[in-house]
């Protein structure tokens, strides 16, 4: 136990503790300077002591002469600068126990009563079960930080994918910011997949940022055009403009599936219509357009093969493998990893 500085992480400040201590409860009531010169601790040594143990409730300041209870919650009461009386530790122990159950209570209190007040804010500014259910919310944005707050807000949330198109490219997005989200979702076992147009790949700066993310392990596919920016999560969220002729004018937050599938529906055909970006994906292109190590994985997919062991064999991250083999479903039209290689042994991809 440490409460004074890393006192006690000290090999040397311990054992000064401990001796000093055992000394004063030899004594019971005693002058600490004193004790710790005869211990031969430095001034700044038994300072840092005094405080440790007047905190851990091991010592307390009190007078040449017993000071009682009442003395001491006088306010008026006043210890000699150096006299300290001695506490059994399992006394000490209680007080401390006791303390803690106190601010424990405090503690939960004051969380019930924050939970009291979210109860009724959602009771009163939400739909029942409009988290949860396919019920349709719909919130215009027009504030630029709230419409970010917001894509913070529906991302941070993200269980299972994330959905995103930008018809405008990655230049007015902050990269690192991008990047950071990428790799914590993609931690956490969150499939992502984003659209940019065709001539965001040409030039250098946004091609930075959709390689930066394809390395990480989201799959990227480019288009000549593309409808609208949109950001859907988990066919429970979806962020759109307000019209998608001039998107600067606002945002349109969408919750419930009954809405957001439509907008699902939209993305998922402008997905298929595009092309996957980087040199180590080839677009759609049947079983002959296969490259050597594309072929393996399906080979091992379909031998009932761990993604894990795929990406040892093929000496790739584990990321490559899954954004690879996730590809490799589309193209297939597979909704599962199974279905994947029993249909590419079927049209003949591999044998």
């Amino acid at each position: 136990m440490s409460t004074a500085g890393g006192v006690t992480g000290d090999g040397r400040i311990h054992g000064q503790l401990v001796a000093l201590y055992q000394e004063l409860r030899r004594r019971g009531v005693s002058n600490f300077p004193e004790v710790a010169a005869e211990l031969g601790l430095r001034p700044e040594e038994h300072e840092r002591c005094r405080a440790e143990l007047i905190t851990l409730g091991l010592i307390v300041p009190t007078t040449s002469t017993h000071a009682s209870s009442a003395d001491l919650s006088r306010a008026g009461w006043r210890p000699e600068a150096d006299a300290v009386a001695s506490v059994d530790p399992e006394i000490a122990l209680l007080r401390i126990l006791d303390r803690e159950r106190a601010l424990l209570r405090e503690y939960l209190a004051e969380a019930d009563q924050a939970y009291s007040t979210l109860e009724t804010l959602a009771g009163t500014f939400l739909r029942p079960g409009s988290l949860t259910s396919s019920q349709i919310a719909v919130e215009a944005i027009t504030d630029y930080r709230r419409i970010q707050q917001a894509l913070e807000d529906i991302v941070d949330v993200t269980q299972e994918t994330s959905c995103s198109m930008y018809p405008t490219g990655p230049a007015k997005q902050v990269p690192e910011r991008i990047f950071e989200r990428d790799r914590r979702k993609l931690d956490q076992g969150v499939r992502i997949r984003a659209i940019y147009r065709n001539q965001d790949a040409a030039r250098p700066e946004a091609a930075e940022v959709l390689n930066r993310r394809a390395e990480l392990g989201v799959e990227v596919r480019i288009a000549p055009e593309l409808p609208m920016t949109m950001v859907i999560v988990d066919e429970q969220y979806a962020l759109v403009p307000l019209r998608p002729e001039a998107p600067a004018e606002g945002a349109v937050l969408a919750s419930g599936p009954l809405l957001v599938r439509s907008f699902l529906s939209l993305y998922e055909h402008c997905w298929h219509t595009a092309t996957p970006f980087g040199d180590d994906i080839a677009p759609e292109r049947g079983g002959d357009g296969l490259s050597d190590q594309q072929r393996a994985a399906l080979q091992m997919l379909a031998g009932g093969m761990k993604d894990e062991k795929i990406a040892r064999n093929l000496g790739v991250s584990l990321r490559t493998v899954s954004r690879m083999l996730s590809e490799l479903m589309q193209e297939l039209g597979a909704t599962s990893r199974f279905e994947a290689g029993v249909r590419a042994v079927r049209l003949g991809w591999i044998d």
